[in-house]
């Protein structure tokens, strides 16, 4: 009987230890946010998660919808959040005004004004009279939002030719799809136009580009992904699984031999004919480093002139809040 006892005893322990084997290897959960379908990464890797190795086995991604970066800031503080894609213009909000010491940027989303490739407009009505910045002083802009990385964009165009805002010139708030209408109706003097809203034919009928984002920032490393360190020294080898499929996929989408599925895809998400999609991950977009690299020495630039126009406290060092070495691990896997 003590014999039997024992081994019954021993039976529930194996089952308790099996049990909780198969608890701990449940695939890691890791939410990533967005905000614009397409345009944003998230939404478009969960539409192509057949090319990835590792989903459903080490981890599995949640495509998080938001309006803007401010809630993310919030959900990555209350840890309710894994990934976010945060602008460079809200980077050190996170950091410093949030208090989240430990952000880290460990991937590229998109690059605006890189050699060749789309680079964000800012156009006046082609009878507007308005044919140098110099002209907008006492005028009314449109951005999408204030502190966002067009609006740090244009702000930073305006100084470089004298003109300070509230002193010269007045920002309002317009969502991008109303952008087309503002101007037509003339309520405002110049709009921001991203894509794939700059392709509209009211723009093209009655406006004219007067410049685009690198006249005020150069080359931009417009949003990143971003981790805090907590979770990455915690799930690292998951998260090199996840950069490593994500990495596959993103490949997946800017070759263009794919192009013909891929226009599908968006136009199932954007509610839109395929044809019109044409611009899609292609030079007319923005452009998407292919190993998912982002480019640092233009985050540092990026974050000094957020500083230099008072949106964060001050400048710092982007090297020591970044951590590229995911990215470099799942690159090498991929060779």
């Amino acid at each position: 009987m003590r014999a039997l006892k024992a081994i019954l005893i021993l039976a529930s322990i194996a089952v308790a230890a099996t049990g909780t084997a198969a608890q701990s290897a449940e695939p890691l959960k890791i939410r990533m946010s967005y905000v614009v379908p397409v345009a944003n990464w998230a939404p478009m890797i969960a539409a192509k998660q057949d090319l990835a190795k590792h989903w459903g086995k080490s981890y599995v991604l949640e495509a998080v919808r938001f309006q803007g970066t401010p809630p993310m800031i919030t959900a990555l503080a209350n840890n309710e959040l894994e990934i976010a894609d945060l602008a460079y213009s809200t980077l050190g909000l996170a950091i410093q005004n949030a208090g989240i010491d430990d952000l880290r940027v460990i991937a590229d989303e998109f690059q605006d004004g890189a050699p060749g490739y789309f680079s964000n407009q800012f156009i006046v009505r082609k009878d507007s009279g308005i044919d140098k910045i110099e002209n907008l002083k006492g005028k009314v802009l449109a951005v999408n939002a204030i502190g966002s990385g067009l609006d740090i964009a244009l702000r930073a165009a305006l100084k470089k030719h004298g003109l300070i805002d509230k002193r010269d010139y007045t920002v309002i708030e317009a969502p991008f799809p109303a952008m087309a209408a503002l101007l037509h109706e003339k309520k405002a003097d110049l709009v921001s136009a991203v894509m794939p809203f700059a392709l509209g034919p009211v723009f093209k009928d009655e406006g004219r580009v007067l410049f685009d984002q690198t006249e005020g920032l150069g080359r931009t490393q417009f949003s990143n992904f971003t981790a805090r360190k907590s979770f990455i020294d915690k799930h690292r080898a998951a998260l090199v699984d996840l950069m490593e499929d994500m990495i596959r996929i993103e490949r997946w989408y800017l070759d263009p031999k794919n192009h013909e599925e891929v226009a599908k895809i968006a136009s199932q998400m954007l509610r839109v004919p395929p044809e019109r999609l044409s611009w899609l991950f292609t030079k007319q977009d923005s452009y998407r480093d292919p190993d998912a690299r982002p480019d640092l020495e233009a985050l540092q630039k990026n974050v000094n002139t957020t500083a230099e126009l008072g949106f964060i406290q001050s400048a710092f060092d982007v090297k020591k809040y970044s951590d590229l070495s995911l990215i470099e691990e799942a690159a090498k896997r991929l060779k």
